[in-house]
């Protein structure tokens, strides 16, 4: 179980994680999100990470308003990522330790973590990629590279 305490986030994170562009549809997002049982996606505009879109994200687009006590399901799924992505995102680097990712996680409740290097997406780290390397650890599987 030590052996988890050498690792970093790129021992464990998804590498090449699926993205949309801020101008992705709803509906595309939607589709992605089902198709892949995924929580949130990274948005990614010429390689920089711009924002992340969670399953909550997309059901906050369907609000009951004042205005709209029965929201247009068709007219919402054409909107763009970008009016509904979180900008402000919570990252991790490649290098960091795991157990550090661990606990960000949890204090955040987020259930992934995009991993930048300057500014550009590199992977993505989900709370299952962690318990995947908690098990490599306790079967004592040793990190491949030094940090």
């Amino acid at each position: 179980m030590y052996e988890f305490l050498d690792y970093v986030v790129s021992d464990a994170m998804t590498r090449e994680p699926v993205c949309v562009a801020p101008g992705a549809s709803l509906a595309s997002v939607e589709q992605l999100l089902e198709q892949h049982g995924w929580n949130a996606l990274p948005v990614v505009e010429d390689g920089r990470l711009v924002g992340l879109v969670t399953s909550l994200d997309l059901l906050k687009a369907f609000r009951f308003t004042r205005e709209s006590l029965f929201p247009p399901y068709e007219q919402i799924m054409t909107r763009p990522v970008r009016e509904i992505m979180r900008e402000n995102v919570e990252t991790v680097a490649p290098r960091t330790p795991l157990p550090r990712a661990l606990e960000r996680m949890v204090r955040t409740r987020n259930k992934s973590l995009p991993v930048t290097e300057n500014h550009e997406l590199v992977g993505i780290l989900t709370r299952d990629d962690v318990m995947r390397a908690l098990r490599r650890a306790v079967a004592g599987e040793k990190r491949d590279a030094p940090v």
